[in-house]
């Protein structure tokens, strides 16, 4: 089945220096464990394939059902020298909920997850 990521989780972002920071939610807490199997490093910045210059980092926080990605060379240098329209990386976070995942049909049933559209 697909699932859109905007349909199992908040996310938000904002910068440090020419780094952007998205952080991923789950809306409920049993799609956590799905979210952190699908959203790895590799999957992440395959997404931002040209939109980032440098590595992606990714910190679980278990306890909030959550998880943090670095996005190193996101921001053409940052808000003061950057020409982007986004220069503080607040998109960041709605590209990454555009993600969707594909999830075996059994798992996306016992687990309660909407179908993409």
């Amino acid at each position: 089945m697909k699932v859109r990521l905007v349909d199992i989780a908040h996310a938000r972002s904002g910068d440090k220096g020419n780094i952007a920071n998205v952080g991923v939610i789950a809306l409920e807490p049993r799609w956590y464990p799905l979210i952190v199997r699908e959203l790895t490093v590799e999957r992440v910045a395959a997404h931002y394939a040209g939109a980032i210059q440098g590595r992606v980092e990714r910190f679980e926080l278990a306890n909030l059902h959550a998880m943090n990605f670095l996005l190193h060379g996101a921001l053409d240098g940052g808000g003061t020298l950057s020409l982007r329209t986004d220069a503080q990386g607040k998109v960041f976070s709605t590209s990454m909920l555009r993600l969707v995942l594909d999830v075996p049909d059994a798992e996306a049933r016992a687990l309660g997850l909407p179908a993409a559209p």
